[in-house]
């Protein structure tokens, strides 16, 4: 963490990045409870850069030799996880299907609270390509007479909550770590006579991309045998 421009006003995610920094550290047992709690106090009551650079100045990343972490508004690397939370209201708040059906696929911003409600019909929540509104993401889910399915990409952690009665809510991906920096998808609500699935796929572009980079390595390991 830099002192550049310690006047300069904290975010709320500035805030959560250093928090992550801590839980990280209390995992590790570079912290203990009472010097976990102290700190994240002070990180949540932070108000400007130079509040928050010293709470985390001892610690390093976790995994890695002590780097220096800004928090200076530069664009986020390309491709990461936070190129894809991007604030806002999210591209809807809700979807609804009565006797048919919905879908949210492709480049779609998901906010923090989203509905889904089916009622003899199905829904299809595709968060794959998806932008997240925050760190953190609710989808309520109710399934009456009717099912739904989420789709996930990896490295996103998934918290499933949901309650079933003469239905279900699929727990298979609930508790899989998520990558740092991933958004976490916590998934409730109720399904009464249908279901909720949950499942994590890649999409097809990366599939394909993957493809191609290991038959470029096997290629390579063929050339240099």
């Amino acid at each position: 963490m830099t002192d550049d421009a310690p006047e300069l006003r904290a975010s709320d995610a500035d805030r959560e990045r250093v928090a992550e920094v801590l839980r990280d550290a209390l995992a590790e047992g570079r912290l203990d409870m009472p010097e976990f709690e102290d700190r994240l106090e002070a990180t949540y009551t932070a108000r400007t850069y130079g509040e928050l650079a010293p709470i985390t100045r001892d610690l390093p990343a976790p995994g890695v030799t002590p780097p220096s972490m800004s928090l200076s508004k530069g664009a986020a690397e390309p491709g990461s996880w936070a190129e894809r939370i991007v604030g806002g209201e999210g591209s809807s708040t809700g979807a609804f299907a009565i006797m048919g059906g919905f879908q949210r696929k492709g480049r779609w911003t998901v906010p923090r609270r989203f509905t889904a409600f089916t009622f003899w019909g199905g829904g299809e929540l595709d968060l794959r390509e998806a932008n997240f509104a925050d760190r953190e993401v609710v989808i309520r889910c109710v399934a009456i007479m009717g099912g739904m399915q989420v789709t996930v990409p990896p490295g996103v952690e998934v918290v499933v909550r949901g309650i079933g009665v003469m239905g279900g809510f699929d727990h298979s991906e609930d508790g899989v770590p998520g990558d740092p920096g991933a958004p976490r998808v916590v998934i409730t609500g109720f399904a009464f006579w249908g279901g909720v699935g949950v499942e994590r796929k890649l999409t097809r572009a990366e599939r394909e991309r993957r493809r191609l980079e290991r038959r470029q390595a096997k290629q390579d390991r063929k050339r240099d045998a």
